[in-house]
């Protein structure tokens, strides 16, 4: 039952994370979150961390809602790209209980392709754009975009399947961050899948890498959040 209860909260989290969340730090960076109820009360912390490679990046989000001594449930993505954020592999894994799953996808940007592949040995194909990304590779983009006063185009990025992303600028807000007031600019972000929708708000700082400060997202439940606390 309380794997039920936790579980829609949960996957929206990391899918609204991994939209809203890249890394355009030009050396290693480390940020966490809390993901909160409707109510305030914390549903669980997150940890975004980058580093940079011999030929590009390296990224990881960490998604935790554990339960202690009651249940753990954890979310690991990572991804690999070159310098110029085409993905090269991307891995999903979770831990819910005694249940587990793993599935990589890796990129072939010359061949235009990409191979995904599941714990149980099972693949499928995907054919992709020029450059193609992942989740975490694009919102690395997105940042770096946002910080050249540009507001990221229209995209189609991998997440096991092919979602489509749009973007758009609400303008300037002020919002608490460790309870201060910090300035900030809106997205508001359209994120449309094989089989879901989901719509956000962004909130990046006002700083050299446009530091995600906090992401909300309405549900029937209320509205979930992700707020940085460092």
């Amino acid at each position: 039952m309380i794997q039920r209860f936790l579980f829609f909260p949960l996957r929206a989290a990391v899918l609204i994370a991994l939209f809203a969340w890249g890394a355009c730090a030009q050396s290693a960076e480390s940020l966490r979150y809390s993901a909160n109820w409707p109510s305030g009360a914390s549903l669980g912390e997150g940890l975004l961390e980058t580093a940079p490679t011999t030929g590009g990046w390296s990224f990881q989000l960490t998604l935790d809602a554990s339960l202690p001594g009651l249940l753990k449930i954890v979310d690991r993505y990572s991804s690999k790209t070159t310098a110029a954020l085409c993905s090269e592999e991307f891995v999903k894994e979770s831990e819910h209980g005694p249940r587990k799953t793993r599935e990589t996808t890796r990129f072939d940007q010359q061949m235009n392709s990409a191979t995904r592949t599941t714990q149980g040995g099972g693949t499928s194909r995907i054919e992709i754009e020029p450059c193609a990304m992942d989740a975490l590779a694009y919102l690395n983009f997105v940042r770096r975009e946002f910080a050249q006063g540009r507001v990221p185009p229209f995209a189609r990025v991998l997440f096991g399947a092919v979602y489509e992303v749009r973007m758009r600028h609400t303008g300037a807000q002020n919002i608490s961050v460790n309870g201060a007031m910090v300035p900030s600019d809106r997205l508001s972000a359209a994120v449309k899948g094989p089989a879901s929708e989901i719509a956000f708000d962004l909130y990046l700082a006002r700083d050299a890498t446009r530091t995600p400060l906090a992401i909300r997202a309405p549900f029937s439940l209320g509205v979930f959040s992700l707020e940085l606390t460092r």
